[in-house]
């Protein structure tokens, strides 16, 4: 029951490609601006290239974007690359963020943690909250840079104000193990509500465990069923098991072996051990009409894909 999901620390995914029209350049290519904000991906390859080519900053962005994900061209991240760093080095922060996260990952360049971070930190400059999220990745597990725990929450603290899930997620976990700050539970239950609210299952399930234990927060069973519910609904298996523990308890719910039977037999499907061997405990004091019926549960509940359980 007490541990914290830390399965957030990954790269934020490639952001969505630029508004073009929000991109002031001078010989910006028409043709190539409405075919991309239309998503005619073919149609949009010819314009876009030529203007890309003339030094275009929003056509350069948004075919390295087509290149990256395969859109109206295959896909190719060598190309991806070259039309990122054109743009990147006219200082557009989202070609920025892609470069460096095309780094970070290693794709169509050589896997290089120290330019993730250079690129990273120009976007993260100018106030891109996915770069600045990412910086503070790069600094808390020491990518590319020493590691600085407060660097780290510098830089997710940025990106969390802007109102981005991960980064708030990720500064719940700084509070909660007293990494680059002081300690402070209740500031870690602060950013994992807010992260929560936006339904990012990991943070969910954190919050339902701070509601659980009582830390940060008054203890309210009720609000951790609330919360390890909508984490679990998302297939998290170590939600899943804690609701199996609450409907057992009868703590925040009346107390339901068949309920409590479903959702350890849901968690158990995942490879825990622990759930397998909660379901077998809990099926001793149940009939077996109350087991078949728990069984039944458990397949309905798979197949809606845990949502209504």
């Amino acid at each position: 029951m007490n541990t914290i999901l830390r399965t957030a620390r990954t790269a934020v995914v490639l952001s969505a490609l630029l508004t073009v029209t929000g991109v002031a350049s001078a010989n910006n290519s028409k043709a190539c601006v409405e075919a991309v904000l239309k998503e005619q991906w073919t149609k949009a390859l010819t314009p876009c290239t030529a203007a890309a080519e003339r030094g275009d900053i929003a056509a350069q962005v948004g075919l390295g974007w087509m290149y990256m994900n395969g859109k109206g061209v295959a896909q190719d991240y060598a190309k991806a690359e070259r039309f990122y760093k054109l743009a990147a080095e006219q200082g557009l922060s989202t070609a920025q963020f892609n470069l460096g996260l095309m780094y970070d990952e290693g794709r169509g360049v050589a896997q290089d943690y120290v330019q993730a971070v250079r690129w990273y930190t120009l976007a993260a400059e100018q106030g891109d909250e996915e770069a600045q999220n990412n910086l503070g990745l790069m600094y808390d597990e020491g990518r590319g840079v020493a590691q600085d725990y407060a660097q780290a929450v510098r830089w997710y603290t940025m990106a969390a104000k802007q109102g981005l899930a991960q980064p708030q997620h990720n500064l719940g976990l700084m509070y909660y193990d007293g990494r680059g700050v002081a300690q402070d539970y209740a500031q870690a239950v602060r950013w994992w509500t807010l992260a929560a609210q936006q339904g990012r299952a990991d943070a969910q399930y954190n919050l339902g465990l701070m509601y659980d234990n009582g830390q940060g927060v008054a203890q309210d069973y009720a609000q951790a069923v609330r919360w390890y519910t909508m984490a679990a609904e998302q297939g998290l298996a170590q939600p899943q098991h804690n609701l199996g523990l609450m409907y057992y308890e009868g703590r925040g719910v009346a107390q339901d072996y068949t309920r409590a039977h479903m959702w350890f037999n849901l968690a158990a499907v995942s490879g825990r051990s622990i759930s397998v061997k909660n379901r077998d405990l809990i099926a001793a004091r149940m009939t077996r009409e109350q087991i078949a019926k728990a069984q039944q549960m458990a397949r309905d509940c798979a197949a809606r894909k845990y949502k209504g359980c």
